[in-house]
């Protein structure tokens, strides 16, 4: 459908060439494209296929298209179909005959390829530097709050007291396994396939290493059917993407729980919050949940390639051309999110009183109860089976634990001495001090360690 017509009389119906036509969407590859290229044009000069002289002309042709793209003066063509072929033709515009010569030796198949990687490998960069910026705002937001309890909740019901610190380092626990999966990614993209040609390879004696040198890519491809049909890399950015926005997504309807007046433990910065066109007194967490309804989105993209894949013979077939927009898409809206995330946990503030009251309310002590009771010497499950009969004579009584008297929990346990009173919220953190527990010391240690991997990542 592009202006190469080769054995065709006449040209592309006008709708199918708009139906066709790429450079829309992937224009912004021109940066790697001219990279490719310039890499390219060296190698042929280097291996005798085209002169130096020419090798010299197209290099500055394609230094100066770039810079004509970047002022805004480059004139995009639908007709020229892909960015490819945009920069091509201005080529021989700018330098003739010489610019003809640049193909020499490649396929737009294995072009497209290394654009295409290319692009993904300073995105994963991108990527893993908004990733270490939300981590350290965590961390931050963890260390100015470490002495806060709050619940922590299974079902969404009030279960163990926590600190507010070691519930936030559950995220970068996350995050961090968000950057190994990036990380993984990217020595999976970072793979060479010029060289491929259209499908068998090229007919020429070029030097594939010189050219992945070049391009500061560490591996050649092995299989030029597949460097020129691998999307591999693509899916797993999609993939890696799609999980990192689960776990922003879970923190961001914490955050909507945790601002709504039932809940009241943080408030959110005016800056990161929207009001009602016609209840005044709203404050709505609109960032999150924007956050919450993208990751659907980030979702489909990578269940709309999988399915563009998944019938695909070997080796390029047009249908590859949908994996850009998807791209596209998805990595913006993870780099905004990532963004704009980190801004509001720079901004929150959290209501340690209301934290601390709630973590204290109810019989959130009851597993310690259970354990003073083991530690009595009872078995756990016949602690267990005593202690919620006491929660449920508590229940029904209106009472506390502090509030029952030594006499009242003996009916449940001889077991039970003046030391029941003990057991506090304080107790019970501290109690847990293995490592992953949120006992201060042992939250302390996790912010040390998350620390130093913030900081190295």
């Amino acid at each position: 459908m592009s202006n190469i017509r080769g054995r065709f009389q006449k040209g592309a119906d006008e709708a199918a060439a708009k139906y066709t036509a790429s450079i829309s969407f992937d224009w912004r590859l021109y940066p790697y494209d001219i990279a490719g290229s310039i890499a390219h044009a060296k190698m042929l000069a280097k291996q005798g296929i085209i002169s130096s002289q020419d090798a010299e002309k197209i290099t500055r042709g394609l230094a100066s298209i770039k810079e004509e793209i970047e002022q805004g003066k480059f004139q995009f063509k639908p007709e020229l179909e892909d960015i490819h072929m945009n920069i091509e033709a201005r080529l021989i515009e700018k330098v003739g005959e010489a610019g003809g010569k640049l193909h020499t030796a490649r396929s737009r198949n294995d072009q497209i390829a290394l654009d295409m990687r290319l692009f993904t490998m300073e995105t994963i960069n991108y990527t893993l530097l908004g990733l270490k910026d939300f981590q350290k705002a965590l961390i931050s937001l963890a260390e100015a709050n470490k002495e806060v309890t709050m619940p922590g909740y299974t079902h969404l019901q009030r279960a163990q007291p926590v600190l507010f610190a070691h519930h936030l380092l559950a995220y970068f626990e996350m995050l961090q396994r968000d950057v190994d999966r990036f990380n993984d990614c990217l020595k999976r993209t970072d793979v060479m396939p010029l060289g491929s040609g259209a499908a068998a390879g090229v007919a020429y004696s070029i030097d594939r290493e010189f050219l992945a040198k070049e391009l500061g890519l560490r591996q050649l491809s092995q299989n030029s059917l597949d460097a020129v049909s691998d999307r591999d890399f693509i899916l797993e950015y999609e993939a890696a993407a799609s999980i990192c926005m689960m776990h922003l997504s879970r923190l961001a309807e914490e955050i909507i729980l945790w601002s709504s007046s039932e809940f009241d433990f943080v408030e959110l910065d005016e800056a990161y919050a929207t009001g009602s066109s016609i209840m005044p007194q709203k404050k709505n967490p609109d960032i999150a949940e924007l956050v919450r309804g993208k990751t659907g989105r980030v979702y489909g993209r990578l269940l709309a390639l999988l399915t563009t894949m998944k019938a695909l013979p070997l080796s390029y077939n047009r249908d590859l051309q949908e994996d850009k927009e998807g791209l596209f898409d998805c990595v913006d809206t993870l780099l905004s999110s990532l963004e704009v995330f980190t801004g509001m946990i720079k901004t929150l503030r959290v209501k340690a009183e209301n934290t601390g009251r709630a973590a204290g309310q109810g019989y959130i002590l009851a597993t310690d109860l259970a354990d003073y009771l083991v530690r009595k010497g009872a078995a756990f499950r016949t602690a267990h089976d005593i202690v919620a009969r006491l929660v449920s004579y508590a229940a029904e009584k209106g009472k506390s634990f502090s509030e029952l008297k030594l006499t009242e929990y003996k009916k449940f346990s001889p077991l039970f001495s003046d030391d029941v009173y003990s057991i506090t919220v304080e107790s019970s953190l501290t109690a847990r001090d293995n490592i992953g527990g949120t006992a201060p010391q042992m939250v302390a240690k996790a912010l040390f360690r998350a620390r130093n991997i913030a900081g190295g990542n």
